[in-house]
């Protein structure tokens, strides 16, 4: 079992913000056990949207974990690099679930999951130019001043590149930062995926960040599909990962960690169980822990090309 960090322990590092230690993502299959036996960590990461305007079981069971544990909201709609204009009613419902919840902070991914109003589920990637960059700019001054807080990204796992981003994502984010304070939610899983898939060094990617904007880590498992890896959360975090983690523990001097696992979801223990590597890790003993390989998983871009037609990349597995 983790242990949980008391209120006294939490300091603000940077933007404001607390180290809430290691946490897991809040899943609908572990409710039973956490209201049972307690959450062994102090803090959970939701997807917002599932408790949006859901005022059901899972808003109570929410609101009995978090007399005891801070909550993250994590969301997977905003569409921070879409051309349709940002959803405000979305984003007034965000800010209201924030400050009912008490939520420490909100984050989302820099994405865009549609245009044209339909929606592709998706976290798709987006040309880094110039051109993207002061749009995006732009969008998370809006959504901070909505929100009256910093915006937390994330770097999402890519399987394409476009041929005219003259940035790469590392510097992207850094520019970002510099230019709204936001802040960044670093994802050292996606980070492996996508140099992976790219053909970039995955250490590098983290030196070019802004230590100082980094809030908060996610770790979680891929699966190899061969010439390409896909971002499914589903198993073990690889030992290549774990060594990225420790990495971007050392750059940072310590945020606030999450384990991620959203798909053939094991019992509650044994999340506690991998998310107790990390502080194995942090000591330099990294698990040799391998990427299991899948046959038939669905690509994530498919929503892409139903919309557009075309890919415009640079690589694509």
């Amino acid at each position: 079992m983790m242990t949980a960090k008391s209120a006294h322990d939490f300091a603000p590092p940077r933007l404001g913000l607390p180290d809430l230690g290691p946490g897991v993502g809040l899943r609908h299959p572990h409710f039973a056990h956490i209201l049972e036996h307690g959450a062994g960590v102090g803090w959970f990461e939701i997807i917002s949207e599932n408790y949006i305007d859901n005022y059901g079981h899972s808003r109570y069971v929410l609101d009995q974990i978090r007399e005891q544990c801070a909550i993250v909201m994590h969301g997977v709609s905003m569409s921070i690099g879409s051309t349709d204009p940002l959803n405000m009613l979305y984003l007034q419902k965000l800010k209201e679930l924030s400050r009912e919840l008490n939520a420490v902070w909100v984050s989302d991914h820099l994405c865009w999951t549609g245009v044209a109003g339909i929606n592709t589920h998706d976290l798709l990637p987006l040309p880094l130019n110039e051109e993207s960059l002061q749009h995006v700019i732009r969008r998370i001054h809006t959504v901070q001043d909505i929100l009256e807080r910093p915006l937390i990204l994330e770097n999402p796992s890519t399987y394409l590149q476009f041929r005219h981003s003259t940035f790469s994502e590392a510097q992207f984010l850094a520019s970002l930062c510099a230019e709204t304070g936001c802040g960044l939610l670093l994802d050292v899983n996606n980070v492996y995926v996508s140099a992976y898939n790219h053909g970039f060094d995955a250490e590098e990617y983290i030196d070019t960040l802004p230590a100082e904007h980094i809030v908060q880590i996610h770790l979680a498992g891929p699966t190899d599909c061969g010439d390409y890896l896909i971002d499914t959360h589903d198993q073990p975090v690889p030992e290549a990962v774990w060594k990225l983690y420790a990495q971007a523990m050392q750059r940072t001097g310590g945020v606030s960690t999450l384990l991620e696992w959203d798909a053939t979801i094991p019992p509650y223990p044994v999340i506690l169980e991998e998310l107790g590597k990390a502080q194995h890790v942090l000591k330099g003993q990294i698990p040799a822990t391998g990427i299991q390989s899948a046959a038939g998983v669905s690509h994530p871009l498919q929503g892409l090309f139903a919309i557009t037609g075309e890919t415009a990349c640079t690589s694509l597995p």
